[in-house]
């Protein structure tokens, strides 16, 4: 079949004009010339997504590099606002056509033309250059938090390698390490509210004229959440502050009791109770890949060969170091069908389910290869965390390939145990967060500082002791670059948590049934709902308190 697109790197709007030209005029006679018209248009879109994918990866490994900078800001500023102008005249032709209707009945397109119809629904000339602000203003959160470092024991270190002394059984050291980590954070604190202050602004400003009371409920039909609402997510709040919260003081507690402390303070959350050092599952990057790819072919060979096509093609960036952009993330890139994973490994056992975790996503993305249009493959994040969060869990049974000692090995499980138990309630404190930062846009620093401190204390644990240390508590929520780059995507992370825990209690009872189950569902892309998906994977989309309730016992089974 020839290309309607040439297969070129996008520099400028002149590139993708003509073709959004051809396409705007090209008459429609019937159903298979929309069905082409369709082809047409992702495959023009999925470059420019591959194109816009290139700069912010490029931007995000080192925030240093000017040039890098201006690629990724040339393309937000000149090439997608054409775009933007564009998609709205194609969605008005699709719709326009007698024969969109029949194109509903195909295979995976209802959702994908409910997408498009949320779209026009959405669209405001008048915010285009106010999301091209948005989307440049975002990534001053990566340059900051990627310019810092701090000096321990003579050596400058990021602040993901500084949070490895964490776990060290001194606690001294660990304290050492908490204190320069936050108070180089709050170096930049005054700087990161005023750079919130303009977003919630821009996205406010956003929202009502697009017709909507505040940004949150605006953002709800922007990321198409057809199947739930944000009356459920408060509900899950409660949820979680009942019954997933009494588990993390259950924890804090037994660390107490084990640690032998008079008070437990933060700095006392990573480090192993019984004092014994810290585990090192990998030595250096190299190390890291060699490992998983044994760990993934125990599970399964198609895993194990997702991440040797990612290593042979250049397509990992995985070790901590100045000026890279925080975090990790799996980047798809809808041409060549093979993502790019970015993260920080330092050397921790979190680096190792870090990079699972982006595995997931990644052969989430492989298999989605064959499916007729990238747009299918525009996953929600529900669905998507579910298919990396379940990645951590199903892997388990082969992180002898890290940790061979089967001392080290429990002591592992023991860890992912608590960083379930501690997600949670963190992603309910950051997204209840948001509803409140979107609802009250007019607020001012002090009257989010309190909002915090209330919300953080309602998700977290009763013991841990932050007295002289008010001023870090009360700016814990800087850290999470979601609240700056991608607003309101959090909430998936605990939905996809409890579906990852029921899949995997299917998984330990089943497992060659559940991980077909798994694949299958994966491979289905955007082209059913959200429970329909969940439902392939053999598992309930459900966040109600009874099902958090009974699925929280999972948990302890770990």
């Amino acid at each position: 079949m020839a290309s309607f697109v040439d297969n070129t790197d996008i520099r400028s709007a002149a590139d993708i004009i003509p073709y959004y030209e051809e396409l705007l005029k090209r008459p429609i006679n019937d159903l298979e010339g929309l069905k082409r018209w369709f082809r047409h248009r992702d495959e023009l879109e999925a470059q420019i997504a591959e194109s816009l994918g290139w700069t912010y990866i490029r931007y995000t490994c080192n925030t240093a590099d000017p040039e890098a900078k201006r690629a990724f800001e040339h393309f937000v500023e000149e090439i997608q606002p054409v775009s933007l102008r564009y998609t709205q005249k194609l969605n008005r032709k699709a719709f326009d056509s007698p024969f969109v209707n029949l194109l509903a009945q195909e295979p995976g397109y209802h959702i994908y033309l409910k997408r498009l119809r949320k779209q026009i629904d959405l669209f405001q000339e008048k915010n285009i250059p106010l999301i091209t602000r948005v989307q440049v203003l975002q990534q001053e959160y990566s340059k900051i938090a990627g310019a810092m470092t701090v000096s321990i024991d003579g050596k400058e270190l990021t602040l993901q390698q500084a949070q490895d002394l964490l776990f060290d059984p001194n606690r001294n050291k660990r304290e050492e390490a908490y204190v320069k980590i936050a108070e180089r954070r709050l170096k930049d604190c005054k700087e990161l509210n005023e750079l919130l202050d303009e977003l919630i602004a821009l996205r406010h400003q956003i929202a009502t004229q697009a017709g909507y009371a505040n940004y949150r409920d605006y953002i709800w039909d922007e990321l198409c959440r057809f199947d739930y609402t944000p009356s459920d997510c408060l509900q899950m709040h409660r949820a979680v502050a009942q019954h997933a919260v009494p588990l993390l003081d259950d924890l804090a507690n037994e660390r107490q009791r084990q640690m032998g402390v008079r008070t437990l303070k933060p700095w006392d959350w990573k480090t192993d109770p019984l004092g014994r050092p810290p585990l090192y599952p990998f030595s250096d990057e190299k190390d890291l890949i060699e490992k998983t790819k044994v760990c993934l072919e125990q599970i399964h060979p198609f895993f194990a060969e997702c991440l040797n096509r990612l290593h042979e093609a250049g397509r990992l960036d995985l070790s901590s170091r100045k000026n890279k952009a925080p975090g990790g993330y799996n980047y798809p890139l809808p041409v060549s069908n093979l993502p790019f994973i970015f993260m920080n490994a330092s050397g921790s056992l979190r680096d190792v389910t870090t990079l699972l975790h982006e595995m997931g996503h990644a052969v989430h993305s492989i298999l989605m290869a064959d499916l007729p249009l990238a747009a299918f493959k525009e996953v929600p994040s529900e669905v998507a965390e579910l298919a990396s969060m379940s990645m951590e869990l199903i892997t388990m049974p082969a992180w002898e390939a890290y940790l061979p000692q089967q001392e080290e090995l429990q002591r592992a499980y023991a860890f992912q145990k608590q960083e379930i138990i501690e997600t949670l309630p963190w992603v309910a404190c950051i997204d209840a967060f948001q509803h409140w930062l979107y609802t009250n846009p007019k607020h001012n620093h002090e009257q989010r500082r309190k909002a915090w401190h209330d919300i953080y204390s309602r998700f977290h644990d009763k013991l841990t002791d932050w007295h002289d240390l008010e001023e870090y508590h009360d700016y814990l929520w800087q850290k999470q670059l979601h609240i700056y780059e991608v607003p309101f995507y959090y909430i998936e992370y605990g939905i996809a948590q409890l579906g990852a825990l029921a899949l995997w209690q299917n998984y330990r009872k089943a497992p060659a049934t559940t991980l077909q189950s798994y694949l299958d569902a994966l491979k289905i892309g955007y082209t059913h709902s959200i429970p329909d998906i969940y439902a392939t994977a053999g598992i309930r989309f459900d966040f109600s308190e009874a099902y958090i309730q009974k699925t929280l016992q999972a948990v302890e089974e770990i």
